[in-house]
């Protein structure tokens, strides 16, 4: 690894992130069916900069594509961390989350949506990882309901 390559100080609070994560999730809302689905997550860097890269997408059983977003993760100071999201639905999420040994629990702190957009209020995301192993759980207020457990999953590092 040359001095390029090497990992920006201020994303090893975050670094446990770092890699291709696979494997199956659940989810539920009241407006919708109970359904399952496959997933794979990548947190990567880019060489020297103080972020890290976010890539999300989901499929059916069947194979079909579900869901997909991307954004960035920013470290803030030695315990925080922001999350930007954008989605094809045309929904864009700000978050600010605490980092605890390895994990980070997220807040909303802005929803943006498109005007054609499902009205989406707020989202928590709590994301862990164990060993080789990461998991989260999701909770969202949207399409007039509070604030109430959407998905979660449990991915495997690839």
């Amino acid at each position: 690894m040359t001095s390029d390559d090497a990992l920006h100080p201020a994303l090893i609070p975050i670094s446990f992130l770092i890699g291709r994560w696979r494997g199956e999730g659940r989810g539920d809302y009241p407006t919708i069916e109970a359904f399952s689905y496959e997933e794979e997550v990548t947190f990567g860097t880019i060489p020297g900069k103080p972020f890290l890269t976010y890539q999300q997408r989901t499929r059916g059983a069947d194979g079909r594509p579900l869901h997909t977003e991307a954004g960035y993760v920013r470290p803030v100071g030695t315990d925080g961390a922001e999350l930007i999201l954008a989605q094809p639905t045309g929904v864009t999420e700000i978050h600010r989350g605490i980092v605890t040994g390895r994990s980070i629990a997220f807040e909303t702190l802005g929803v943006g949506l498109s005007p054609t957009a499902k009205e989406v209020r707020s989202v928590t995301r709590r994301i862990s990882v164990d060993d080789e192993a990461l998991s989260y759980v999701l909770h969202m207020a949207a399409v007039g309901r509070d604030l109430q457990f959407h998905l979660e999953a449990t991915l495997h590092r690839v």
